[in-house]
Formats: structure tokens, C-alpha cells, sequence
């Protein structure tokens, strides 16, 4: 992954997740053989794969896969732009695409706690709403991923 990536943050546990807490990822660059490459082996449409046939869509050019976009996403948050102890471990989201992502772009994550409540059931976790946009180098939206996430609390550490 061509990525500038910042200065890695220690691991946050569900105490430090307070709404509000946001984050922001490295940068990386997409490039036109990296949609090609993706949308060959997963989303095989004209649109991400042949750059004359894509300018006769509704997406009037080539554009990456959402779900291109949504990899290249996790990659981004994985790489420190959610910095959650324990990984980030999904139970569920929505993801929505208002615009799509070009050749060329160079993105960025941020996200936003929106959501945190302890476990009932499980007092070593909580569930963390983090609204995650998935942003260009012209300050467009091109994704953005409501997701719940499972959070470890502080491990609790014999005096």
C-alpha cells in the first residue's frame, strides 16, 4: 500500500473511546491499475474496468468498487486511523457511497466515536458507533461506514 502514514497511536481501550473522539488516518493514493487490478478479481463491471466503456455510465468515467473503497478504508483504519486495542472487530455497520472514488484520488479516514455503551452481559468489552468518512483530496465524501464495534476494556492489572 502506497500510504504516508502518521505516528502509530498506543492501542485505545473502550475507556478512552469517548463520544466525540475522533481520528484521523494516513493518506493513500489510488491508482488506476489498483482498480483494474481489484475489479478484475472481485467486482468485474465495465465501470471499474475499461476506462471508454465507464464513460458511457452514470459514473461518466472509471471508479473504483465500493467495495474497493471500503478495503482500502479498513486498510487506512488498521494502519492507525482506529486505533482500537484488540483490533477492530465489527458487529455490524452501513456503509454508503455518495460519490465515487477516481484514479488519482488520494484519501484519507476520519472518524468519530458517535456511540459507546458498556456490555451488560460482558463487563471486559463495550460497543463503540464509530461514523468513519472516507474523504479525497478535494474534501469529498466519497464513503461512509457507520460501524459498531467490540472494544476491550483495560485489562484490570493485580496491585
Amino acid at each position: 500500500m502506497n500510504a504516508k502514514t502518521p505516528d502509530r497511536v498506543a492501542p485505545l481501550y473502550f475507556d478512552d473511546l469517548p463520544v466525540g473522539a475522533r481520528f484521523t488516518s494516513a493518506t493513500k493514493m489510488v491508482t488506476e491499475p489498483e482498480i483494474k487490478a481489484f475489479a478484475r478479481e472481485f467486482d468485474p463491471q465495465p465501470f471499474h474496468l475499461d476506462n471508454e466503456a465507464a464513460k458511457a455510465t452514470l459514473f461518466k468515467g472509471l471508479a473504483a468498487s465500493g467495495w474497493h473503497t471500503m478495503a482500502m478504508t479498513m486498510r487506512l483504519l488498521v494502519d492507525g486511523g482506529a486505533p482500537v486495542a484488540g483490533g477492530i472487530v465489527g458487529a455490524g455497520g452501513e456503509i454508503n457511497w455518495p460519490m465515487p472514488t477516481r484514479p488519482g484520488d488520494v484519501i484519507h479516514v476520519v472518524s468519530e466515536v458517535i456511540q459507546a455503551t458498556p456490555s451488560r452481559s460482558r463487563p471486559d468489552r463495550g460497543m463503540v458507533t464509530m461514523r468513519s468518512e472516507t474523504i479525497n483530496q478535494q474534501g469529498d465524501v466519497v464513503q461512509v461506514l457507520i460501524a459498531k464495534l467490540v472494544v476491550p476494556k483495560k485489562p484490570v492489572t493485580a496491585a
